[in-house]
């Protein structure tokens, strides 16, 4: 546990939910003891969002019995990250640390995040030591945080891990983006000043399934190349041009074989795969640029990110 500090600053726990009701009974009892071993104030926030579970009745149970405790109900699924978001708005501690509902991620490894932000860090990232995940997990997020950090640039080691500690000057810029559609760990390493990045346990999920299914997955890669780099826009120019250079290289080579041998019918076949593969390119090329297209179809439209029917609790 941190030693109480000499000026102790308020820790906000913000933690999504969606269908969690067989996860939520063992979370409390290992978190509360951790929060109240702080030496200093707290708050924990849950935020329901839209669970069909009975997820919602138990964390009003939990506010009316914990005066730490709060609610906030979304009126409809938002995704994880707007959830989050939606957190932080009712949030007052000056160090805010987010937290996965399912156990993966120890509640004790918290106040290795509070002590690093006290060392004067204002984001902690972490990385899941020995990870407990799937083959598939494992591989799949290898892969997001090679592409993701090839594309944006941004020195982050591990993205699919939430257990992270922000401070309030930085939550406070992150919720005055007003982006509709983001992905928080790499927002926040957009604006820390002295971020760093710790090793920290993981565990097997307790109970329940994982809500990031495969599609979910590659949106999520999608939203990180897209919302924090232009990257593949340049790379798709550039294989335009040089597919292009390449074409009408090969059209003067097909025009000087035809001057010497004459007409011939052989690499028809050769033709239509070549176009094939220029087709694939545009078709993808069109795919990245609609992507870019639709986040600003969206931003425009100005519709709010996330709609808080009530907050429950202290």
């Amino acid at each position: 546990m941190a030693a109480p500090s000499a000026d102790p600053r308020k820790v906000s726990v913000v933690i999504p939910v969606y269908n969690e009701e067989a996860n939520l009974p063992a979370l409390l009892p290992r978190l509360l003891p951790v929060m109240e071993g702080l030496g200093r104030p707290w708050e924990v926030v849950f935020v329901d969002d839209g669970s069909r579970d009975r997820s919602l009745e138990i964390l009003k149970a939990e506010a009316a019995l914990h005066p730490g405790v709060k609610v906030v109900e979304l009126v409809r699924n938002a995704g994880q990250h707007m959830a989050i978001m939606a957190a932080f708005t009712a949030t007052d501690g000056e160090y805010v640390i987010t937290l996965d509902a399912d156990l993966q991620n120890p509640p004790e490894e918290i106040p290795r995040l509070v002590a690093e932000m006290d060392g004067g860090h204002d984001v902690v990232g972490t990385i899941r030591a020995k990870r407990k995940d799937t083959f598939f997990r494992k591989a799949a997020s290898r892969l997001v945080n090679r592409t993701t950090a090839a594309i944006t640039g941004m020195k982050l080691n591990d993205y699919g891990c939430m257990l992270r500690g922000y401070h309030r000057d930085v939550v406070d810029v992150m919720n005055a983006s007003e982006e509709v559609s983001t992905f928080i760990p790499a927002l926040a390493q957009q604006y820390a000043r002295r971020p760093v990045e710790i090793e920290v346990a993981h565990e097997e999920r307790k109970a329940g399934e994982s809500k990031y299914s495969l599609y979910k997955l590659i949106r999520l890669n999608f939203d990180l190349m897209t919302g924090f780099s232009v990257v593949p826009l340049q790379l798709f120019t550039l294989l335009g041009f040089l597919t292009a250079l390449w074409g009408v290289g090969f059209g003067v080579f097909l025009l000087a074989r035809r001057l010497v041998v004459g007409a011939e019918v052989e690499g028809v076949f050769t033709l239509f795969a070549l176009a094939f593969v220029v087709m694939g390119i545009l078709m993808a090329g069109i795919g990245i640029v609609g992507e870019y297209v639709g986040r600003i179809y969206q931003q425009v439209r100005g519709r709010p990110r996330f709609l808080i029917r009530k907050v429950h609790g202290s």
